[in-house]
């Protein structure tokens, strides 16, 4: 592994994995066989969770979940070299926010409130920020973790969002949801009728992404092993409440975080609270750990 180099001066060239280190507030990145590994932002973030970028911009974007019992969570972007830090949604507009996903079409951010329990959108430059799924709003619904909205996922196509509910830790209470883009007509975040549950009792589902060709969607999850410390995937046309059983691809993650799929390439890669990095097909095979100790991993995403 090479040694990690500063990028504040210097542009970033070919298809780059770009990776949150929750403890330590840095971006890095590196290309996608793990070699290059260079910081992007050197520190300072508060507690970063979710990852996205818009390549045709320029642009990363993050989440900073704050302090989880305070009402300061951040949305932030920068140019891809890091340079040119921005505030796109400011402390207070979102409670602990989560994974982010941009929906290219309609050019908005989408992202999970965890502590504030909601799912929730914004314009790329922060404005409209508007509450699409809430779960709960008192205090006391707040520490009722099977509230707390994680992962993130937009189907722009069908037109349905995907989000997952964790539960408690390692409690196998995980639930994952599907709901329209849109709030059907006369209806509120509270109260929405197009709510799907997909999937229960799951070890502690955390991100989320889909394969559009194949009609795929992917988690990471944390919980318990033989389900949990894994990723795994099922069809995202399955009918509500079928009970349909998930496929798992990989195991013995170490608190597995973080999720990017890169379909025309047919691979993903995954991150762990461990501070490894992986790779692997889309079903699976051929799995690498493409880099150790870097931290404590969160998201992750990648730019061809």
């Amino acid at each position: 592994m090479s040694a990690i180099e500063s990028t504040a001066k210097s542009a970033l060239e070919g298809a780059r994995i770009f990776f949150l280190d929750l403890g330590a507030g840095r971006i890095l990145s590196a290309r996608p066989d793990g070699s290059d590994l260079k910081v992007i932002v050197a520190g300072g973030q508060r507690h970063p969770d979710g990852l996205a970028a818009d390549p045709e911009r320029g642009h990363l974007y993050w989440t900073n979940m704050g302090n989880p019992i305070a009402n300061d969570g951040s949305i932030l972007r920068s140019d891809l070299d890091g340079e040119n830090i921005t505030v796109i949604v400011p402390p207070g507009s979102t409670f602990t926010p989560k994974q982010l996903q941009i929906e290219a079409k309609s050019q908005k951010l989408y992202w999970c409130d965890r502590e504030g329990m909601r799912v929730m959108r914004c314009n790329l430059d922060g404005t409209e920020i508007e509450m699409l799924v809430q779960t709960g709003e008192s205090d006391a619904d707040r520490h009722d973790q099977t509230r707390w909205c994680v992962g993130i996922a937009v189907d722009t196509d069908g037109g349905k969002i995907y989000w997952t509910q964790k539960g408690g830790d390692n409690a196998g209470q995980g639930r994952i949801f599907r709901a329209g883009i849109e709030i059907p007509a006369g209806e509120e975040p509270t109260k929405r009728t197009d709510i799907e549950l997909l999937f229960q009792d799951l070890p502690e589902p955390i991100d989320l992404d889909i394969d559009p060709s194949s009609r795929m969607l992917y988690w990471t999850d944390r919980g318990d092993p033989p389900r949990g410390n894994t990723v795994n995937r099922a069809s995202m046309d399955i009918a509500a409440n079928s009970h349909t059983e998930s496929q798992i691809l990989i195991t013995h993650l170490m608190e597995g975080i973080g999720l990017a799929l890169d379909p025309k390439g047919k691979r993903m890669f995954v991150t762990d609270l461990a501070g490894s990095v992986y790779s692997a097909n889309l079903d699976g095979t051929n799995p690498k750990m493409l880099l150790a100790a870097q931290g404590n991993l969160t998201g992750i995403t990648y730019v061809a």
